[in-house]
């Protein structure tokens, strides 16, 4: 399997791989080791006369855009979550079909093998990202349901961009929802992801016109003392049973295969995004206790009600001294599990976000939901509709934005994305 992953071992001269700093013995010694690194390894050359070398660093590592095989896939699928990013639609500008589609698609692609090589994009570039290097830039793009209308490819919409169906709990935007086109950017470092948001926006030109964008963070890489993963902003322990890539089934639930219809979707996957506002000062008036029963585990380690550590699987027909079930028949670990859903799973690779105060003074905070899979109706759609009719984490949230994107596979060495598509 091949999504452009990782070009991220980054060694140095010391022989330290990025992994192996970040995973060491916390942050601040990761710091301490790097810092010290540096300030040798140049004391050391300037006695000598040489040039300053450095230690390998989170700006280091960079991620391979072209792909390789007949079904690589995109980078930022698979690969590590970012710290930073920006998830943006645009629309087709009216008159725009398929000619300008593909020489966008061209332009974007071109851009974002610059960008994601750490290499400034030519003489517009802006200067946000110098003196940084690649940082883990992921550019990932995608077509919504409307894209194929407008570029008069409608023989070529996949079946699994049928409109997702509505859900009870849905408040949801069309302003912030759908679109022709949609950009996934991730990196490392602040300033690197704004600079791929501004070219992808310039290159646009008049093409296409933004239609909604947000912006998300994760934790930094090295601020734990050990890789672990992530938490939302109520504080969970937020993917634990996220499918991994050593999986044996994982490529068939993730990504389209390459005898997959349309075949221009080989090594593709499907994007669903859902922008879900997080009702915090509701969550936080809960006690300990009831925050870990609305969900099904323990907040400081992810562990299952039921006991054991973080992977232990779930006991859900364990009752307590009561009688009563360990973990609630409403929580949301139980109704959400792979095994309560006839084996639904989907990858799910989020960015959390706070936007300031809503109208109603409370945090427009909550979680920028992405999650990807081979067919949007046999993973996202059987779990939502669980969740739907009884989820306990249900009256702490709102789901306010929507959208669902095929995304191609990854292109070889001078293609573009989607050109499969619109080539064809």
């Amino acid at each position: 399997m091949n999504d452009g992953t990782t070009q991220d071992t980054g060694n140095g001269p010391s022989g330290i791989s990025r992994r192996r700093l970040l995973g060491t013995a916390g942050a601040a010694g990761a710091a301490g080791l790097a810092l010290g690194g540096v300030a040798g390894a140049a004391t050391h050359a300037a006695a000598a006369g040489e040039a300053p070398t450095t230690l390998a660093s989170v700006g280091s590592a960079s991620v391979r855009f072209h792909a390789t095989g007949s079904s690589g896939h995109q980078a930022g699928i698979t690969t590590p979550l970012p710290s930073r990013g920006y998830l943006i639609a645009f629309d087709l500008a009216p008159g725009a079909g398929r000619k300008e589609a593909a020489a966008l698609m061209r332009r974007w692609s071109t851009t974002t093998a610059l960008l994601m090589a750490g290499q400034p994009t030519g003489e517009g570039d802006t200067g946000v990202a110098l003196d940084a290097g690649p940082s883990s830039l992921t550019i990932t793009f995608g077509f919504g349901r409307t894209f194929f209308d407008r570029t008069g490819l409608t023989a070529q919409r996949p079946a699994e961009l049928d409109p997702l169906p509505p859900f009870s709990s849905d408040q949801l935007d069309p302003r912030r929802s759908d679109g022709d086109l949609w950009v996934q950017i991730g990196a490392d470092d602040a300033l690197v992801a704004f600079h791929a948001l501004r070219a992808i926006q310039k290159d646009a030109g008049e093409a296409a016109r933004p239609r909604w964008q947000m912006s998300g963070f994760n934790r930094s890489p090295g601020a734990t003392a050990q890789p672990m993963t992530a938490r939302n902003l109520m504080g969970q322990v937020d993917g634990t049973r996220n499918p991994k890539p050593t999986d044996q089934d994982f490529d068939q639930r993730i990504f389209v295969p390459a005898e997959g219809t349309p075949a221009w979707m080989a090594g593709g996957s499907y994007a669903v995004f859902r922008r879900i506002r997080m009702l915090l000062d509701d969550w936080e008036r809960l006690s300990l206790t009831a925050q870990e029963r609305v969900i099904g585990r323990r907040k400081k380690d992810g562990a299952p009600l039921t006991g054991g550590d973080e992977t232990t699987a779930l006991a859900l027909d364990k009752t307590g001294p009561d009688g009563k079930l360990v973990i609630p028949d409403n929580a949301h670990a139980r109704i959400s599990a792979p095994e309560q859903n006839g084996g639904a799973a989907m990858l799910r690779r989020p960015f959390s976000f706070h936007d300031g105060i809503a109208a109603d003074g409370t945090p427009d905070a909550g979680l920028l939901f992405v999650c990807w899979q081979a067919d949007p109706l046999k993973g996202f759609v059987p779990v939502q509709r669980k969740l739907d009719r009884g989820d306990a984490l249900s009256p702490f949230i709102r789901h306010e934005a929507s959208g669902l994107f095929a995304v191609p596979g990854g292109p070889k060495e001078g293609e573009y994305v989607g050109q499969r598509l619109l080539e064809a």
